[in-house]
């Protein structure tokens, strides 16, 4: 890894697509740009129209040039959604030099093997997650490289996607102009940014609470153990504020941004609000405490989903408790709900970084903070530095290996 590197990230998200630059110096990240533009074409986080989808993107990364004056031509792309399911699996290979020490093709080779596993046709892998290595049946090595053995093998967590949310995630980035330089499983990078290594190894449940969906991913061990997805979001709770206000869904929306509280008890009577009625040209003024009333409710539901969803996965009694993040999460008073209804300890993740102090943001600097970590570790130039060139590369000079290349994207990550 050079000493100066930049390092896109790509959320795209049901209310908001998000393209984060990232500069790596010497090993340190600093946020210097980023771009936002509203989604169109997704909803409950899959995507249900390519050419919308795609002006999002665009709109996103040419706010995020602008910001920084360069262009860019590659992305590491998050994924997430109900497809997504892990495996775990077990690799054993030889090892192949004739002194015995372990080296990168070793390394390749353990992952591969461990990538052998019956799929059906609809299904790929999305990559592999090595949980750890044992060295002539010696547990518990994180990295064998330059250790002396006979047999190498690998216990590993292998991801995998429906085809079809795959090809069309990577379809309208490709559309966009943009290369995809590697999918990253969202809850993944989350996890990487968001909790501590302590957090990790004692157990916690990281939750993402979207707009249109909420991703739950559950860390045990140090790794990574289940994921789900529970689709109901933010929007659910403008749709509610819509209806009891009698309103367009568009205004509620900014409604709840602006005047929002999750609580009842921590709303104000005297923060007042006139909202213009649906079919009329009347308006009717409404407090806080009103707005709350309405949005307490389908906040405490999603808590409760979020909590039996987790209690379904086996999970129920992790001592690190529940960790909180996404653009719902923002809501004031929403901590204090989430405490009663999981009854233990829970707290908000927002990324330290100058600029994207928001838990909105935890995906995509995650994805740029997982990427760095892996060029650090590995010294290597999968992700080259990305300068101002005169012209951004088209979907149609793609090479013909790049599904292939981000399948393998993973199993890097050692």
């Amino acid at each position: 890894m050079s000493n100066n590197d930049i390092i896109v990230s790509l959320d795209i998200g049901t209310s908001k697509v998000r393209a984060i630059i990232g500069e790596v110096v010497n090993g340190t990240i600093n946020i210097i740009g980023v771009g936002s533009a509203e989604s169109e074409g997704i909803r409950k986080g899959a995507i249900v129209d390519i050419d919308q989808t795609v002006h999002s993107i665009r709109s996103a990364i040419d706010h995020a040039e602008r910001m920084v004056g360069i262009q860019i031509s590659e992305v590491y792309v998050g994924i997430s959604g109900n497809h997504i399911s892990l495996l775990s699996s077990h690799g054993v290979v030889a090892v192949s030099n004739d002194d015995r020490e372990i080296g990168e093709e070793d390394i390749d080779r353990v992952i591969q093997a461990a990538r052998v596993i019956a799929l059906p046709p609809e299904r790929e892998i999305v990559g592999v997650v090595p949980k750890q290595y044992l060295v002539d049946g010696q547990e518990g090595i994180n990295d064998p490289r330059g250790m002396i053995g006979v047999r190498l093998e690998v216990e590993a967590t292998i991801i995998t996607g429906a085809k079809t949310g795959i090809h069309n995630l990577m379809r309208v980035v490709e559309k966009s102009e943009l290369k995809v330089a590697g999918l990253i499983l969202m809850s993944l990078a989350s996890g990487n940014l968001a909790l501590s290594k302590d957090e990790k190894a004692v157990g916690t449940v990281l939750v993402d609470i979207g707009a249109g969906a909420t991703t739950i991913a559950i860390f045990d061990e140090g790794n990574l153990v289940a994921t789900s997805t529970i689709q109901i979001g933010g929007e659910f709770i403008s749709n509610d504020i819509s209806i009891g206000l009698h309103t367009q869904l568009e205004i509620a929306e900014k409604i709840k941004l602006k005047y929002g509280c999750a609580s009842v008890e921590d709303s104000a009577p005297d923060q007042v609000f006139k909202v213009t009625r649906m079919g009329s040209n009347v308006e009717k003024e409404f407090s806080q405490v009103d707005l709350a009333n309405i949005v307490e409710p389908r906040v405490e539901e999603i808590f409760q989903l979020i909590r039996a969803e987790v209690h379904r996965l086996g999970f129920g009694n992790l001592a690190g408790g529940y960790v909180l993040t996404g653009g719902t999460v923002c809501i004031p008073g929403i901590l204090a709900i989430a405490q009663s209804e999981l009854a233990t300890s829970v707290r908000i993740a927002v990324p330290d970084f100058i600029g994207v102090r928001d838990p909105s943001y935890t995906s995509g600097v995650g994805i740029i903070q997982f990427v760095s970590k892996y060029l650090k570790n590995r010294n290597s130039g999968v992700t080259k530095k990305l300068a101002a060139k005169t012209t951004k590369k088209s979907s149609d000079s793609q090479k013909p290996g790049l599904v292939d290349r981000v399948k393998n994207f993973f199993s890097e990550f050692i």
